[in-house]
């Protein structure tokens, strides 16, 4: 993080809602008008879910450049032709030589939060991480991968890890990021963690990820939000209707999907960029918009996805996911 982050970040007053941009899977869409686009709306944090590209380390090294203060969860296609065996067989560069999956590590630092955990004391909550490059899904998938980089060997294993992160933060208020979703959610194909695919239906999400969180509420914790990607929108299986994107708990929590892809339209001579953006006030999550802002901040449409207390969203005429 630059000074110039921190300082924004020290600057935040508690008695005001935290604004919160989550950026949906990037798949190379982002460049220095996604900046000045968050710069123009206001927004204190910004957390990303993944996705930024096939390894795509110059992509990332540019995010972790940003003036906003960040935490990235890092998702299937950062580690493309490192986690599977198909992947290391298409890989276009000399992996005896090069970890693209290790640069975009050191590029993020301590903002990449796969396992672990980044305290905001000034905006009263703490951020955890998910199980980093996570595809999705009941099963637990490219074993060596997980036990090389990160001495991950199960599915209990990563949500061990994922709870001690949780434990580690300072903070009583939480905000869950991951890249794909915890089961939970729904297993019709539509439901944030849906599976749109033949077979069509069941629940896709991830089972860890869902016990970390209930362990880590069963301590005592508030989990506020709960925000990832990976599942986009846009069905695959039908062009009728979107995925549902907001889900609320009993407890309040509130699960957010924020993968509209495509995330960057041209309308007008203008591109305009999708954030959600959320509003988090005495521990709670108080709204959620899906914007399109152009680099100015000039939003050219919205979405209403969540208010306190909740209400139906409404949609306004715009290109979505």
């Amino acid at each position: 993080m630059t000074h110039s982050s921190v300082a924004r970040s020290q600057s935040t007053s508690p008695s005001k809602p935290i604004r919160v941009a989550i950026v949906g899977d990037v798949h190379g869409q982002w460049d220095d008008r996604d900046e000045s686009a968050l710069i123009s709306l206001g927004v204190d944090l910004a957390l990303f879910v993944g996705d930024f590209g096939n390894e795509a380390v110059e992509l990332v090294e540019q995010v972790a450049e940003m003036s906003i203060p960040i935490a990235v969860a890092l998702g299937n296609h950062d580690a493309w032709y490192s986690a599977t065996i198909w992947g290391r067989q298409k890989c276009p560069y000399d992996r005896r030589y090069e970890d693209r999956v290790q640069q975009q590590l050191e590029a993020l630092g301590a903002a990449h939060i796969g396992y672990s955990q980044r305290d905001f004391p000034q905006m009263q909550f703490g951020i955890v991480g998910g199980r980093p490059f996570s595809w999705g899904g009941p099963d637990w998938k490219h074993a060596d991968f997980y036990a090389d980089r990160f001495d991950v060997h199960s599915m209990q294993d990563s949500c061990d890890r994922i709870v001690q992160a949780a434990q580690q933060s300072r903070c009583e208020t939480l905000v869950f990021v991951s890249h794909n979703g915890p089961t939970g959610l729904g297993d019709r194909p539509e439901d944030p963690c849906g599976r749109d695919w033949i077979p069509v239906g069941g629940d896709y999400g991830d089972p860890d990820l869902h016990a970390a969180i209930a362990a880590t509420k069963a301590s005592g914790k508030r989990v506020a939000l709960v925000t990832f990607g990976h599942m986009h929108h846009a069905l695959r299986h039908t062009r009728q209707k979107l995925r549902k994107r907001v889900h609320v708990g009993d407890d309040g929590t509130v699960y957010l999907n924020a993968a509209c892809v495509p995330r960057v339209l041209e309308q007008g001579g203008t591109s305009y960029r999708n954030f959600s953006l959320a509003s988090l006030a005495a521990g709670q999550v108080v709204r959620i918009q899906s914007v399109w802002a152009s680099s100015e901040g000039a939003i050219a449409a919205q979405e209403l996805l969540y208010a306190q207390p909740p209400c139906s969203s409404y949609a306004l005429p715009a290109a979505s996911g």
